[in-house]
């Protein structure tokens, strides 16, 4: 739907050292954006500043230093590997004569190829339409066709309104059809938690090897490729753990630093796979440098859609790139599994992973203590059916005092909003005393 990079158009790459920590960026992670986005960089042009400059972000002498370098280059296309305010990006575009993308645009250009599914492919538009209805400098006037042009257009009406307009219907046609896709999703998951199989999401930064892990573990053929979001689409496999005991996997798209607000929101719904995962499998590149900043950067996303309290087991992928490193599994303080290390690639540790999955999925141990009014009868034979009892005793109200133990699994299971305005402070010793007393 809209003009997007063509592969192996010419690009000049712009990375600017800022004095702001936040505006930092990884000038070999942008070059890795570049090429997966198909372009061929000819030129990488790097200075500093202390703070954007308002009208060309890169200051007045750096603008004409790239835009000779675009003459030289015969380059079709600018990178910067910052956020540029639609203001800047129109006054480069002019100084240039050439199209011009910051780091969103790119990301969302990516996401754009990658998408194949029907869901991917509204996510990815809905999320482009949000980024570039700000800018509305490439002309949206191909949109009229959809709908007739003639009697489109108010009196008095310019084009700039009309395609704010246009934007703004196609925005809310394309969550109607996002609202649709959300409900179906909905019903899958309702439908695995009858089927009480617990679901393992695997989060982490891109290129981690996610996807080489998933096909390892379900005998799956997810494209693999040394690419940035190479995965964009869910994928969901059912996968057999030790013991006879089963989960659902699910492969999801990786993060990176500053990921776009446009594309968090668009993919709100494949990334509630995530928050909704009763553990998370957070992939590490172990042989990267860069792989404390990375995991922090995925805890910042899983933040911004409340996952970050979700149960996670940290997998550290390709020690086989590491010399005299050996599969194993750590544990923590109270003697739970807590990092793996493995190589999905050769699948070294992929046993011990498993049999990690497993462990911490039905062998951990949840007590709690609930007060169940009188009304929620159902609740609590929800409660007698999936988790094991230790005291119970009635107060003088008809409530249910209950001393429950759940295995893992067994207390995702159950409906959260429902149950845990119900919880009791574990550590109440009066409760414990009268539930002894009735019992």
């Amino acid at each position: 739907m809209f003009e997007r990079p063509q592969g192996g158009e010419r690009a000049i790459l712009v990375h600017l050292e800022l004095s702001s920590k936040s505006e930092e960026e990884q000038l070999d992670e942008f070059r890795e954006l570049a090429t997966s986005a198909g372009v061929k960089p000819v030129k990488t042009i790097t200075g500093s500043r202390v703070a954007p400059h308002p009208r060309y972000f890169a200051g007045t002498g750096k603008a004409e230093e790239i835009r000779d370098a675009v003459t030289q280059n015969e380059a079709d296309l600018v990178l910067f590997n910052h956020t540029l305010s639609p203001v800047q990006e129109r006054n480069l575009e002019k100084l240039f004569e050439c199209q011009v993308l910051d780091r969103t645009g790119l990301i969302l250009d990516i996401f754009a190829q990658r998408a194949r599914t029907h869901e991917g492919k509204l996510q990815v538009e809905l999320a482009q339409l949000r980024h570039l209805s700000t800018r509305l400098v490439r002309g949206w006037t191909h949109l009229e066709r959809q709908k007739g042009g003639i009697g489109l257009r108010g009196p008095g009406e310019t084009q700039l309104e009309t395609d704010r307009r246009l934007i703004g219907a196609r925005i809310r046609q394309l969550n109607k059809k996002l609202d649709k896709v959300r409900s179906q999703r909905e019903q899958g998951k309702r439908a695995r938690k009858r089927a009480e199989v617990p679901t393992v999401s695997l989060v982490g930064y891109t290129n981690a090897g996610k996807s080489t892990l998933f096909n390892r573990l379900a005998d799956a053929d997810v494209l693999v490729e040394n690419k940035l979001f190479a995965t964009l689409d869910p994928t969901l496999r059912r996968v057999e753990l030790p013991e006879g005991q089963s989960m659902i996997l699910a492969d999801t798209v990786g993060f990176i630093r500053h990921l776009p607000h446009d594309l968090v929101d668009a993919f709100r719904s494949t990334l509630e796979e995530t928050r909704d995962a009763d553990l998370l499998l957070h992939v590490v590149d172990a042989s990267d440098e860069q792989r404390e900043a990375n995991t922090q950067q995925v805890n910042e996303v899983l933040r911004q859609i409340n996952a970050d309290k979700q149960p996670t087991l940290m997998v550290y992928n390709k020690i086989d790139r590491m010399k005299h490193t050996e599969p194993r599994v750590e544990r923590d303080d109270e003697g739970r599994p807590c990092r793996v290390l493995i190589s999905a690639l050769n699948g070294n540790g992929s046993d011990m992973l498993l049999a990690a999955i497993n462990e911490r999925l039905y062998s951990e141990i949840h007590r709690y203590n609930f007060e169940i009014p009188p009304d929620m009868g159902r609740l609590h034979a929800r409660i007698y059916e999936l988790g094991h009892v230790l005291q119970e005793a009635s107060t003088e109200q008809g409530s249910w005092l209950m001393q429950v133990e759940f295995h893992t699994t067994e207390w995702n299971i159950l409906n959260k909003e429902e149950i845990t305005q119900y919880i009791v402070n574990r550590e109440d010793e009066s409760f414990l005393a009268v539930a002894g007393e009735a019992t």
